[in-house]
């Protein structure tokens, strides 16, 4: 007998598939935002050829929900006997208000459609963990070399190619940007073309909002439906889309402004633009101004789609913004 630890895989897993949840009704939007809780473990026996999955799992999940006169409600999910011993049909999963919310029509469809999506999702990771763990029925021996999970797929990277958007885009020769100490430093005197161009975007909540949902890993890993690390302080790193995008907060000024080293990882190494994000509270709605310069030359375009189509529309299509 043969036995293979799959908690880590199954908790990675567990949360992406969570975090893809999102239902939506005459009452609004709902969508699940964190995991607060995922307690359990998982593993697999090759008992004579024959495997045998072992899991259990309690989870709490919150949600917010924008109704659609647009207040916002939040929410929790409860799971609480995801296990082996249990099929997709007996998980108990309650949705609720958080305790300092007022009643409202969103609860009705979270017990209406957020259940379904959850199970849904939890249903998902069960099969996945049998089709990825099954394929050869081959595990590794105690005193054998250990197997590499399974690669994660990748979702929503940010497309390399052009897209013809019009717009008046400034390029110049400039020195590639220096990154921050350490191993592969940029050489010094090396000039590449670069471009700049601005963006101007329009989303109905308030700037503290807006703000929050830019710098939370939870946030982010909501609205780019995939696994992203965020440190959302001066100086703090952040990787996203599968790698796919990465860089470094340089200025923050809380609900105002957000200053970042960004880069696209097919750009020259240790290549990064300079983005500014501005906001303006106007009242029910924030003005979101953008500034970014430094995109090598022929990337604007396709630079210009990934910030208005993997943030700005995923924002506003995720949260309801």
């Amino acid at each position: 007998m043969t036995e293979r630890d799959v908690s880590s895989w199954s908790s990675e897993h567990l949360r992406q598939l969570l975090l893809s949840v999102r239902v939506e009704g005459p009452e609004g939007v709902c969508q699940v935002t964190d995991i607060n809780k995922l307690d359990g473990e998982a593993s697999i026996n090759n008992r004579k050829g024959k495997l045998f999955f072992f899991y259990e799992w309690q989870l709490r999940a919150n949600w917010l929900g924008t109704a659609s006169s647009g207040v916002k409600y939040r929410g929790t999910v409860d799971v609480s006997n995801l296990s082996d011993e249990n099929d997709e049909d007996d998980l108990d999963i309650s949705v609720s208000l958080c305790k300092d919310q007022p009643s409202t029509p969103l609860l009705d469809l979270m017990k209406r459609a957020g259940i379904k999506e959850v199970r849904r999702a939890l249903g998902e990771y069960v099969r996945q963990l049998k089709s990825e763990f099954s394929q050869g029925m081959i595990l590794p021996t105690t005193d054998g070399p250990k197997q590499p999970p399974p690669e994660t797929t990748k979702k929503n990277q940010v497309k390399t190619n052009k897209t013809q958007i019009s717009a008046t885009t400034k390029c110049t020769s400039s020195p590639s940007p220096k990154s921050s100490p350490g191993p592969a430093p940029c050489p010094t005197g090396v000039h590449i073309p670069t471009c700049s161009f601005n963006l101007r975007e329009t989303f109905q909540t308030s700037a503290d909002e807006l703000y929050r949902t830019f710098i939370n890993q939870e946030f982010v890993q909501v609205f780019t439906r995939s696994v992203a690390v965020v440190d959302g302080r001066r100086g703090g790193k952040f990787q996203l889309l599968d790698g796919s995008v990465s860089g470094e907060f340089t200025q923050l000024v809380p609900d105002q402004r957000i200053e970042m080293r960004w880069r696209f990882k097919t750009w020259p190494s240790e290549h990064y633009a300079t983005v500014s994000l501005e906001l303006q509270d106007r009242g029910d709605e924030t003005e979101l101004k953008m500034e970014c310069h430094g995109v090598p030359a022929g990337e604007e375009d396709s630079t210009r789609e990934g910030w208005t189509r993997f943030y700005f529309q995923a924002i506003k299509q995720t949260f309801g913004y």
